[in-house]
């Protein structure tokens, strides 16, 4: 498999500075989508932040050109496979949980409508 030959093929240093500083960011995008659960227009603009570095996925293909500036290894293959794992991965993580999230509470506001409007047509069906 392409996998197996990627991660023989290279060795990782996680302890490379701009590996440590991608966890670090990982670590407080995956705490903001946590707090951002009871703020609904700061998830919103998270949400799109993440959606954007996403979009930015293509970068790596200018990483692969000069990854000597910043690192030991090459780690950009021509594929992605690295740079999906280690960077779209976690961001892809992230937005799943807040559709997911937002998926549930649509579902809640639903229900809670749903059942105002029965106990409204009881109120006035009782009237009559």
């Amino acid at each position: 498999s392409y996998c197996v030959e990627l991660v023989s093929s290279f060795k990782t240093d996680w302890a490379e500075p701009w590996l440590l500083g991608l966890a670090g960011f990982h670590v407080l995008c995956f705490l903001l989508t946590c707090f951002s659960f009871q703020h609904y227009r700061v998830q919103i603009g998270h949400f799109l932040m993440l959606f954007y570095l996403l979009l930015l996925y293509g970068i790596s293909l200018l990483y692969f050109s000069c990854f000597r500036l910043f690192s030991k290894y090459q780690y950009f293959d021509s594929r992605g496979m690295f740079i999906s794992l280690v960077f779209s991965a976690p961001l892809l993580v992230n937005t799943i949980i807040i559709v997911v999230n937002w998926v549930y509470r649509t579902l809640n506001v639903m229900t809670e409508l749903k059942t105002l409007q029965q106990r409204i047509k009881a109120e006035k069906d009782k009237k009559k």
